[in-house]
C-alpha cells in the first residue's frame, strides 16, 4: 500500500462518551474524526514549495496533483451526501440511507472510464457518479442525488419512484438495491456492442467502448453473478469480444456476514478468460494505477476484466443497521480509522498539494452545497397519485404500435431471402403453426435489421420443434445464434442487447425453464422504464414454448402450464396464440410493441398445437391456415369470437374480431353461453362446442382472448354479458391462473347479471403420459361444465 507520509496520524481515540451508546450518530463521529484529523495535521513550513497541478503526485505515478484534488472532491461529495441522507431521514425528509462511505475510492473509475461507457453500478457508487458527472458540463450531481434521497417527483431519472444511481447523460441505467442481478445484462451489453456496430445500429457508443459493472464481495457468491462470470468466460473462450469491466468493491462483509479473507481472490484470480487485477481501494494512488491498467486492458483487448478493489464499510450497512449486533466497538472504530477520506487528505497534505486549511475549506464548502441541495429537495413535490406513479410502467401508443405492426418492407429483400415470388409464404399452401411461425420469423428478421434471435438449439438444429429451422443459414450467426444452456444468460443477453439499440427475440425452450431466470424480467427488464421515467428501455419479445397436452412426451418440465410468475410481473405483456395465422399476426404486433414503446413481451407458443393440422375430424385440415401477407396484424388486446349459432362451423369463415370497442358477433339464433379461453383451450373448446350443439342443443360462443396480460377487460365484459353465462376454460393451474382474474372481473362488474364458472387444471405437477389427462381440463370436461351451467342433462 502506498504510504504518503512518514509520520502517519490516526484519528483521535474514542472517548468514553462515544462508547456509551450506539444511538450516537456514527456519521457525526466519522465527520468529526475527519475534521479533527485535518486540524491536527502539521501545517507546511513557509518555505515549502507548492506542487504544480500537472506534476505526478508521487514519482512514477500517472495521477497528477490536479487529478488527485478533483478525485478528493468527488470523495467528499459522496461522504457528505451519506451524512446528510441520515440527517434527512431523522427529519423525515429523506427515505434512503444505504451509503458509499468507505467505497469512495471508486471515484477513480468515474475518471478513468468515459461518460459514454455504459455503467451498471451498485448502491455504493456515490463517488463514481460524482466523478463521472464532472465529464458532462451542466451536470448537478449533488442536486440530483438529494432529490433522489427525498423521493422527489423532480428527481431527473426515477422521478421519486426509488433512490437509484442513474443518468441518461452519464450512461448509467438506473439500479435499485440489486444483489448481482445486474451482472448478466452487463455481459449481454458487452456481447452486443460489436454486433450492433456490425449491423449498422447506432448505439451511441464508440467501437472501443466498454461496459462497467460494480458490485460487492458478498454478491460474488450469488448464483446470478456466477452465471455472468461463466457466460463472459464462455464467450471469450470462443474469441468473442466481451468488453466488460467487473468491479468488485470488497469491504469484507455482506450486511452482517463476513467474507472469508482471501476468498474473492481465490475464487476469481484464476478464472479462464477473465483477466484479474487487484488493488487497495483505500489508497488513491494505488487504486488509480490498478484501475487505469484494468480499463486499458478491457478497452484494448475487448475482453472481460475482474478488478478487485479492497475497501472498507463505514457507517454500517444502512442507517437502520445496528452494527453492534455483530461487530464490537473496537471493530467499528478500527474500520473508521481506515477511512479513505483520511488517507486521501493525508496524501494531499503530505505531498504539499493542499494545506490543512485548504482541505477543510474544500470539505466545508461541499458540506454547504449538499445541505443547501437537501433543503431544496425537501421542499419539492412528491408523487401524488397512483396514475402519476404508474405512468412510465407500461407505455402504450396504440396508433403507433398498430402502424408499426402493419408497416411493410421493400419487397426486394423478401424476394431475396425467400428465393423468389413463388417461394413467398403467402403464396404457399395452408400450413400448421410451427411452419407459419417459422415464416413469420423470417419476415421479422427482414423487417428489423437490428433484430436478433438466440437461445438453446435455435441455430443449426432449428429448435427442439424446428420452429427456427433455416434462420441461422439465412441471416448468419451474428443474428441467429445458440447460447449456452442457461436461461439467466439468455434473458440477461436480451436486456443488454436492448440497451445498445438491438431488438432481441430470446427463446426460452420450455415454459418451466423461465422460472430459472424469472428475476431478470421481474427485477430488471420490466422495471427499467418504471425507474427511468421511460428514458431507458430494453425492448424484447421472449418466445416461450409452453402449455401442456403434448402427446408421448412431457412431464412437468416439458408440459408446464403455469404462468403465475409471468402474470405477477408489472408491465409485462403476455400473448399466446392458438392458430398459426394468429401467431404470425400477433408476433408482428409484439415486435411493434417492443419497437415503438420499448415493451417487454412474453409470447407463449402452445407446443401441442405446433404440428396440429386438423380440428373436428382427421384430415379435415381445419387447423391449417394461410400465411398472412405483410401488412396484416392483430391489434394489441384484440380477441376473436367464434359463434356456433350459424350453420357453418368455425373456424371457416374467419372469426370476427373483438377489440376494446367492437360489438358481439351477429348470429342467426340466441347463444346459450360464452366460453372464454385461449391457446389449447380454444382448440378443445371449439371441438366441445360442436358436440354441445349437435348432441345437446346448446349453442356456444367461443372467445379466444389471445392477450393474457393485460386483459382486455372491456372485451371480456362485453362477451360475458352477451349470453349471461360464462365458462372460463383455463389450462393453467387453478391457483394463480388467469381464470382467477377473469372471474373476479365478471363478478365485480356484472354481479348477479352473469353467472361465471371456471374449468382449470389442478394444482399439481403434470405427470408423464396418459396420466396427465386426469389433472388437465379436457374436451369432455368442457362439455360437462357447459351443460351444467346451462342446466341441461
Amino acid at each position: 500500500m502506498h504510504d504518503a507520509s512518514p509520520t502517519r496520524r490516526t484519528p483521535p481515540a474514542p472517548t468514553t462518551e462515544r462508547r456509551s451508546k450506539f444511538n450516537l450518530n456514527r456519521a457525526e463521529v466519522v465527520d468529526r474524526n475527519f475534521v479533527e484529523f485535518v486540524r491536527g495535521f502539521p501545517a507546511p513550513s513557509p518555505s515549502a514549495m507548492r506542487r504544480g497541478p500537472h506534476e505526478p503526485i508521487v514519482a512514477g505515478c500517472g495521477l497528477t496533483c490536479r487529478d488527485a484534488v478533483e478525485l478528493f472532491e468527488s470523495q467528499i461529495v459522496a461522504r457528505h451526501q451519506d451524512i446528510e441522507s441520515r440527517a434527512m431521514r431523522a427529519r423525515n425528509e429523506g427515505f434512503y440511507t444505504i451509503g458509499s462511505a468507505g467505497h469512495e475510492g471508486n471515484a477513480v473509475l468515474g475518471r478513468l472510464t468515459r461518460h459514454n461507457d455504459m455503467a451498471f453500478v451498485h448502491y455504493r457508487s456515490g463517488a463514481f457518479m460524482a466523478e463521472r458527472a464532472r465529464q458532462v458540463p451542466g451536470s448537478d450531481f449533488t442536486r440530483d442525488t438529494m432529490l433522489s434521497f427525498a423521493a422527489s417527483a423532480e428527481e431527473p431519472i426515477a422521478g421519486g419512484r426509488h433512490k437509484v444511481w442513474g443518468s441518461v447523460e452519464l450512461s448509467v441505467p438506473p439500479q435499485t438495491s440489486t444483489i448481482a442481478s445486474h451482472l448478466p445484462k452487463a455481459v449481454g451489453a458487452a456481447l452486443s456492442l460489436r454486433r450492433a456496430h456490425r449491423l449498422g445500429v447506432d448505439c451511441g457508443r464508440p467501437g472501443d467502448s466498454i461496459i462497467v459493472c460494480s458490485f460487492g464481495d458478498a454478491s460474488v457468491n450469488h448464483a446470478v453473478a456466477q452465471t455472468a462470470f461463466n457466460a463472459a468466460a464462455w464467450a471469450t473462450y470462443q474469441r468473442l469480444p466481451v468488453p466488460v469491466l467487473f468491479v468488485c468493491e470488497d469491504n469484507g462483509i455482506g450486511i452482517s456476514v463476513p467474507t472469508p479473507p482471501g476468498w474473492v481472490q481465490a475464487s476469481m484470480s484464476c478464472r479462464p478468460g477473465i483477466a484479474y487485477f487487484q488493488g487497495d481501494g483505500l489508497d488513491l494512488v494505488e487504486a488509480y494505477d490498478v484501475a487505469r491498467r484494468a480499463v486499458e486492458h478491457c478497452r484494448t483487448l475487448q475482453g472481460p476484466v475482474f478488478l478487485h478493489l479492497r475497501t472498507v464499510r463505514i457507517l454500517a450497512h444502512a442507517g437502520s443497521d445496528v452494527e453492534t449486533e455483530y461487530h464490537t466497538w473496537e471493530e467499528i472504530e478500527a474500520a473508521e480509522a481506515r477511512d479513505p477520506l483520511l488517507a486521501t487528505a493525508r496524501l494531499l497534505m503530505s505531498e504539499q498539494v493542499l494545506a490543512p486549511d485548504e482541505v477543510l475549506e474544500l470539505y466545508e464548502g461541499v458540506r454547504t452545497r449538499v445541505r443547501e441541495a437537501a433543503a431544496h429537495a425537501a421542499r419539492t413535490p412528491k408523487l401524488a397519485s397512483a396514475a402519476e406513479i404508474m405512468a412510465p410502467l407500461a407505455p402504450l401508443t396504440p396508433e403507433a404500435v398498430a402502424a408499426e405492426a402493419r408497416r411493410r418492407v421493400e419487397p426486394a429483400e423478401r424476394l431475396r431471402v425467400f428465393g423468389g415470388p413463388e417461394n413467398l409464404p403467402e403464396a404457399g399452401a395452408l400450413r400448421h403453426m410451427a411452419a407459419l411461425i417459422n415464416a413469420g420469423l423470417h419476415d421479422l428478421l427482414i423487417k428489423y435489421p437490428e433484430a436478433m434471435l438466440f437461445g438453446e438449439d435455435v441455430a443449426k438444429k432449428g429448435g427442439v420443434y424446428h420452429v427456427t429451422t433455416g434462420l441461422s443459414a439465412k441471416f448468419g450467426v451474428g443474428r441467429v445464434f445458440n447460447t449456452l444452456l442457461d436461461e439467466t444468460t439468455i434473458l440477461g443477453t436480451a436486456i443488454g442487447a436492448g440497451h445498445v439499440g438491438l431488438l432481441p427475440m430470446p427463446e426460452i425452450q420450455y415454459l418451466a425453464y423461465y422460472h430459472n431466470a424469472e428475476d431478470q424480467i421481474r427485477g430488471e427488464a420490466c422495471s427499467l422504464q418504471f425507474f427511468s421515467k421511460n428514458q431507458y428501455r430494453n425492448p424484447m419479445v421472449i418466445r416461450i414454448a409452453g402449455w401442456a397436452y403434448q402427446k408421448g412426451f412431457g412431464g412437468h418440465f416439458h408440459n408446464d402450464n403455469s404462468i403465475a410468475a409471468l402474470r405477477d410481473v408489472p408491465g409485462l405483456v403476455i400473448a399466446t396464440p392458438a392458430r398459426g395465422d394468429d401467431a404470425v399476426k400477433m408476433m408482428r404486433t409484439c415486435m411493434a410493441l417492443a419497437k415503438a414503446d420499448g415493451r417487454v413481451v412474453a409470447f407463449i407458443e402452445p407446443i401441442a398445437l405446433y404440428m396440429t393440422r386438423d380440428l373436428y375430424e382427421p384430415k379435415d385440415g381445419k387447423w391449417s391456415f394461410a400465411y398472412p401477407a405483410p401488412g396484416e396484424a392483430i391489434d394489441f388486446g384484440e380477441g376473436a369470437v367464434y359463434s356456433f349459432a350459424s350453420e357453418v362451423l368455425p373456424p371457416a369463415p374467419p372469426p370476427s374480431a373483438g377489440g376494446p370497442a367492437t360489438g358481439a358477433t351477429s348470429a342467426s339464433r340466441a347463444e346459450d353461453l360464452t366460453i372464454l379461453t385461449f391457446a389449447n383451450g380454444l382448440y378443445m373448446s371449439l371441438r366441445a362446442a360442436k358436440t354441445l350443439k349437435e348432441r345437446h342443443g346448446i349453442v356456444a360462443r367461443v372467445v379466444d382472448l389471445r392477450w393474457l396480460s393485460p386483459l382486455n377487460e372491456g372485451f371480456i365484459l362485453e362477451q360475458s354479458r352477451a349470453t349471461r353465462r360464462v365458462l372460463v376454460v383455463d389450462e393453467g393451474r387453478r391457483s394463480g391462473g388467469v381464470s382467477e382474474a377473469i372471474v373476479s372481473l365478471v363478478h365485480e362488474h356484472c354481479g348477479g347479471e352473469v353467472t361465471a364458472r371456471r374449468l382449470t387444471a389442478l394444482d399439481t405437477y403434470i405427470p408423464l403420459g396418459p396420466a396427465a389427462d386426469h389433472v388437465l381440463p379436457g374436451e369432455g370436461d368442457v362439455v360437462r361444465e357447459a351443460r351444467s351451467l346451462c342446466q341441461r342433462e
